[in-house]
């Protein structure tokens, strides 16, 4: 059967043998002839020595989440191949190193194998023992471009813009592109019944990474403070926006004028994040689980004290240690209610790359008008793989949002400011930024109990104004956050699917699926918490909710069982925590699941 455009090719590797960038120039390849693909790095946790797949899944028809079976699998990893081996879908293709034979135990009679001798052919054409292993990568991306009838322009053009300024590495490329090629070419029937073709599907099209993203992000929000601890797998935010920061924010004397600082741990990060907003100064840091859990007290003070926070949260596979390099939708609970005592955090939920962007940006406005943390739930998927999405826009006449703040000619009018005043019955109080009166405008900031002056009182009566204000500001949020995105302009079915982050795509191909075998789902994407009506109405105009999310204790459906104070039996989980990001055929046969037991 022949299968154009519509295939999942996976790259079995060692962690450390530079095969990154050979396999990153076939997933580019297939984008540059203009069909939409999504490639997924699954590595190790470890420096070097250990198992790495790389995933590149191509569909024309654009469902672009993580597909259960691989159509190709290219191993060269003798550590996984008895695994690799078995991950191919019948009737698919096994492309291997046959410098030396294969076990017995490998061999599979439904499938096809396509021996090429990789090491025999590198250790014949170069000398040096990094050349040899490097160039054997290249190699079996040129075999596979000729077995998937990948234009040869298309590569030659991508290997020079990856050398430009290094172009006498673009000759020994191109040769080893062509061996494997002339191997193809020599010894096999070509191309593939799964193969590529040339479209015009990706349009203005851009691939990038969520941590990338949301570093650019940070930098048009206005942040000039990053603090940060190193951790999988959210340091690439912090470096990304010192690189753009590098290029962006230099003052027109050629100063910076940005802080980065690499703390002691991540308890010293978010502390110097809540110092440096609280005088004036728009900051944040980024993290992950395990750098979550360290912050809880941080975050509880900067939600009483309400000090302006960004928090970009890279989610990873928990608890303590976990798989630090797999992915997971598990920080949610610990999130939403960091800190002893009642609290509640505001959180935002970016599904692609572009969504980062813009949701970094909005943060610092959202946390200067809330005067509270705001945190970004990205996840290792979303953060460190490669995407395709919208290009970044910005308004070049915006302005930022820095919410309730009094100036000194504001304080020269007012007879004695109280910092937690409810002046305009929304919750949210004005601030003041350190120094900006001489003799006006000053506080303590204090985590423990104060009124409305900001003078100490452990007065039940005004703790209870103080705590009841900040459910106001609360119900404000809802008001302010970005509202979920709804999938039809009204009711179609009796049932609904509320999904959020990276499980979209596999959730839109999943309710694609069932719609075509008559089964019709209502969808909603969560892009928030709080929740607003919108996300209250769909739960209660629905019978049944399938709440797909990626960890084991379904926390979503906890947070709207608890926030949205509805019947638990009406929503229905739908999860993942197996640390791959979730596919279709997943979400598919649990929907049916629930659907057979309750019919």
């Amino acid at each position: 059967m022949s299968m154009i455009n519509d295939f999942v090719v996976r790259f079995a590797n060692v962690n450390g043998t530079g095969s990154a960038s050979a396999n990153y120039l076939f997933a580019k390849s297939i984008f540059r002839m203009g069909i939409p693909m999504s490639p997924k790095n699954i590595f190790p946790s470890n420096i070097q020595g250990l198992p790495t797949w790389y995933e590149v899944r191509v569909s024309e028809r654009g469902y672009l989440g993580r597909r259960e079976g691989v159509d190709v699998c290219v191993s060269v990893n003798p550590q996984s191949m008895k695994q690799d081996v078995a991950c191919v879908k019948p009737g698919g293709y096994f492309l291997y190193d046959n410098t030396k034979p294969l076990a017995a135990e490998l061999i599979r009679e439904d499938i096809n194998y396509l021996g090429i001798p990789l090491m025999a052919t590198c250790n014949r054409e170069y000398t040096d023992p990094r050349q040899r292993q490097l160039f054997k990568n290249v190699m079996y991306v040129g075999a596979l471009s000729a077995l998937l009838q990948i234009e040869f322009g298309v590569l030659e053009e991508l290997l020079a813009e990856q050398f430009a300024g290094k172009e006498k590495l673009i000759a020994p490329n191109v040769k080893a592109l062509k061996l494997g090629i002339d191997y193809v070419h020599e010894h096999f029937t070509y191309p593939l019944p799964m193969r590529v073709e040339r479209r015009d599907l990706v349009g203005n099209s851009i691939l990038t990474t969520g941590n990338s993203a949301s570093g650019l992000g940070a930098v048009y929000g206005g942040a000039t403070v990053v603090a940060w601890y190193p951790i999988t797998p959210s340091t690439s935010v912090a470096e990304a926006f010192h690189e753009y920061a590098d290029e962006l924010r230099i003052d027109a004397d050629g100063r910076t004028n940005f802080a980065i600082v690499q703390a002691e741990d991540e308890l010293a990060a978010i502390g110097m994040v809540i110092g440096a907003s609280w005088n004036g100064s728009r900051s944040f840091t980024a993290t992950s689980g395990p750098g979550v859990s360290l912050m809880n007290e941080f975050l509880g003070l900067a939600y009483f004290a309400e000090v302006p926070v960004v928090l970009v949260d890279v989610q990873r596979t928990g608890p303590s240690t976990g798989m630090p390099t797999r992915t997971q939708q598990s920080d949610l609970t610990i999130a939403a209610y960091a800190s002893h005592g009642d609290t509640k955090h505001v959180m935002l939920f970016p599904s692609t790359p572009t969504e980062c962007f813009d949701m970094t940006a909005d943060s610092f406005d959202l946390a200067e008008r809330l005067q509270t943390p705001i945190m970004i739930m990205s996840d290792l998927d979303l953060g460190m793989n490669d995407h395709m999405c919208t290009p970044f826009q910005w308004d070049e006449h915006s302005e930022y949002d820095r919410g309730k703040v009094y100036s000194a000619e504001d304080l020269d009018t007012i007879k004695r400011y109280g910092r937690y005043q409810d002046v305009d019955h929304d919750g949210i109080p004005y601030r003041t930024i350190p120094g900006v009166h001489a003799t006006k405008g000053s506080y303590v900031v204090r985590g423990s109990s104060r009124d409305e002056f900001a003078v100490y009182t452990e007065d039940s009566a005004a703790y209870m104004r103080n705590m009841d204000r900040l459910s106001k500001k609360w119900e404000t949020a809802k008001t302010l956050v970005h509202a979920p995105q709804r999938y039809q302009e009204k009711d179609a079915s009796t049932s609904g699917a509320l999904f959020f982050g990276t499980t979209t795509d596999s959730a839109q191909e999943a309710l694609d699926i069932l719609k075509a075998s008559g089964i019709v789902i209502d969808a909603l994407r969560l892009r928030a918490f709080p929740f607003n009506n919108t996300v209250a109405e769909f739960v209660r105009s629905h019978d049944r909710v399938f709440v797909i999310e990626q960890n084991r204790d379904g926390q979503m459906r906890s947070l709207l069982t608890t926030e949205l104070n509805v019947d638990p039996a009406k929503l229905l989980s739908v999860l993942n925590y197996d640390g791959m990001p979730i596919t279709a055929e997943t979400i598919t046969s649990q929907i049916l699941h629930h659907l057979n037991q309750t019919s």
